[in-house]
């Protein structure tokens, strides 16, 4: 089991990374399971698969879990389901120093995270996540939120959770294109500060994606590791170091936008398209050589992962996938800063672009 401390001020914890750590769930969380019933929020995709092995680790130690079971997908990251989960939790009799178990991908991770945010103004929770995004991404750094009609993650707060357990079998029972969509996360971490890492991706992501359990250890640990140096060095994003976190998810947000938040465009493919996006339009503005952006869009091709728009079929015109990035919540005085490269390692912030000129760079996108 690799252990990745996160050493955020006044709320440090670990990220433990190993095979098993669901089935010795009560062992993990040692200290932190105060009362016989312990809340976990879930869905049914991820209660039908594992909610018996986190019921039989808990009953052997003399607990029993209080099951949320939430309809898979982002719908559930809504105010309703927000409204409707505080008020189970409250009728749990979940207590401040109590802690909420979120079982699940990053929806479950993210509305968990809120929901103990504001609940009794501040109580704690545990990520058990269980997609490869939420293990090397969303479970980590404390950022919590729902989505909103005018967008994505409009609405929520920085709480960081007690501990994060990635168990690495439950990627096991994971889809292909859930795998795949994770190891978009896994991949930027090459993209923004380490080209080494990315030619460590170019060699071994198709062997780590096919189930090599050394490969995934290490692609998830060393991705947690690398979020948690910067989330030390930037907690809640005012130093633009965090901000390189969101490469490609400007452009991937309006993506996702733009289909509707479906199963059409899964987070993780927004992201990846939202990369090779991101490394054209570096190449657009003389900042990147194009065989480096050509070896972003060929990389996440080969591995599978969705790397041209105008494949996505889109109804739409680059103005009104660039009206989407108006809602992005790092508007900042009327400006939207973008992640852009220098080269494949050497992500850096800028705020000098203007929405028109993604538009048009958009609109040669989408003609392919």
């Amino acid at each position: 089991m690799a252990v990745i401390p996160v050493d955020v001020a006044g709320a440090p914890y670990e990220v433990r990374v190993g095979s098993g750590l669901l089935a010795t769930l009560v062992e993990q969380c040692r200290g932190k399971l105060r009362k016989r019933r312990v809340p976990i929020i879930t869905d049914a995709h991820v209660h039908r698969a594992w909610g018996t092995v986190a019921e039989n680790a808990l009953h052997d130690s003399g607990h029993e879990a209080a099951w949320r079971i939430l309809p898979p997908g982002e719908a559930s990251k809504s105010w309703d389901q927000l409204c409707a989960t505080t008020d189970w939790l409250l009728g749990e009799g979940v207590e401040r120093g109590d802690h909420i178990i979120a079982l699940g991908g990053g929806v479950i991770g993210d509305l968990t995270g809120f929901a103990a945010a504001i609940l009794k103004r501040g109580c704690g929770f545990i990520q058990v996540p269980t997609t490869l995004l939420a293990q090397v991404d969303s479970s980590v750094g404390g950022k919590t939120a729902i989505n909103t009609a005018a967008g994505k993650n409009l609405v929520g707060a920085f709480h960081q959770p007690a501990l994060v357990l990635a168990d690495l079998a439950v990627l096991d029972t994971l889809p292909r294109r859930e795998l795949l969509a994770g190891y978009a996360e896994v991949v930027k971490y090459g993209l923004i500060g380490d080209a080494g890492f990315f030619a460590w991706c170019d060699a071994n992501a198709a062997a780590m994606i096919a189930g090599d359990p050394a490969l995934r250890e290490y692609a998830v640990a060393h991705s947690v590791a690398a979020k948690a140096r910067i989330v030390k060095e930037d907690e809640r994003e005012t130093t633009g170091q965090r901000a390189l976190l969101n490469l490609g998810h400007t452009f991937g947000h309006a993506l996702e936008a733009q289909t509707g938040f479906s199963d059409r465009l899964l987070h993780g493919e927004g992201v990846a398209l939202g990369m090779v996006l991101a490394a054209r339009f570096s190449a657009a503005r003389g900042l990147l050589p194009r065989a480096s952006a050509d070896h972003v869009a060929r990389h996440i091709a080969a591995i599978g992962l969705p790397s041209e728009i105008s494949a996505l079929g889109l109804n739409c015109d680059g103005q009104a996938l660039a009206a989407h990035m108006l809602h992005d919540k790092k508007m900042d005085a009327g400006t939207l800063p973008f992640i852009l490269l220098n080269g494949i390692g050497n992500a850096f912030l800028v705020r000098d672009v203007a929405l028109a000129e993604v538009a048009r760079f958009l609109d040669e996108q989408l003609r392919g």
